[in-house]
């Protein structure tokens, strides 16, 4: 058997300013449609499944991001995911200006959770909350090249 990573899908409040967040960072639009009828409902297992969705591409064409807005059934609002609970974690990205990539995020309301840390001469990086609460780590490559 082969296996292929296709995606990380991510269910959000509001699909429009979620898109105007990531593509700010780079990524780009694959596709859009709206998902409905029995062939949603049995994929998804949800009766009654019917969503907004985008496909969003990283820059280097290998990695995307699905996100889904709920017309039906309702989405149902949790408390933002902690880093240390079980679970879908974070979606993280590698940047090549860690300070950039935080006036991106600042523009949309997005600020790190308690500032930007140095792994040893590795990296620099920080957690963010993004739309809809998503976790976003950015990840600096201190010694590139």
């Amino acid at each position: 058997m082969s296996i292929k990573f296709e995606n990380v899908g991510i269910a959000v409040r509001d699909i429009e300013e979620t898109i105007a967040f990531f593509t700010d960072l780079g990524l780009t639009v694959l596709g859009r449609d709206t998902v409905s009828g029995e062939w949603a409902d049995t994929a998804v297992g949800l009766d009654g499944n019917h969503a907004k969705i985008a496909v969003l591409q990283t820059p280097d064409g290998n990695g995307c991001l699905e996100l889904f807005e709920y017309i039906h059934p309702d989405a149902i609002v949790m408390s933002p995911t902690r880093p240390n609970e079980i679970g879908m974690h974070r979606v993280a990205f590698s940047v090549d200006d860690i300070d950039e990539a935080l006036e991106v995020a600042a523009r949309h309301g997005c600020h790190p959770l308690r500032g930007v840390a140095t792994y040893g001469d590795v990296y620099k990086l920080t957690y963010l909350r993004g739309p809809s609460g998503i976790l976003v780590m950015f990840a600096e490559e201190l010694n590139k090249g």
